[in-house]
């Protein structure tokens, strides 16, 4: 599609010798260029953070981890 732009000079002109550095035309740098603008993730949108909240407990269970029915025991109470 053909369309026309209105763009600062010396924007023009460095798109034009980057464009020629990179061996593609115009066309094909301010194409990609608006590819990589419209790709691009909001800025707005903060990154996940995970918070997990901390819990204290009335004490640690009087179980021997080394003992397999006695933690089964503990875990059924829960």
């Amino acid at each position: 599609m053909k369309t026309t732009l209105n763009l600062n000079d010396q924007v023009l002109r460095q798109a034009k010798g980057r464009a020629a550095q990179d061996g593609i035309t115009l066309t094909r740098f301010v194409e990609d260029a608006l590819r990589a603008r419209l790709a691009a993730t909001p800025a707005s949108k903060a990154p996940f953070r995970l918070k997990l909240e901390i819990v204290t407990g009335d004490g640690p269970p009087n179980v021997d981890i080394a003992d397999r029915d006695a933690l089964y025991d503990v875990i059924d109470r829960a």
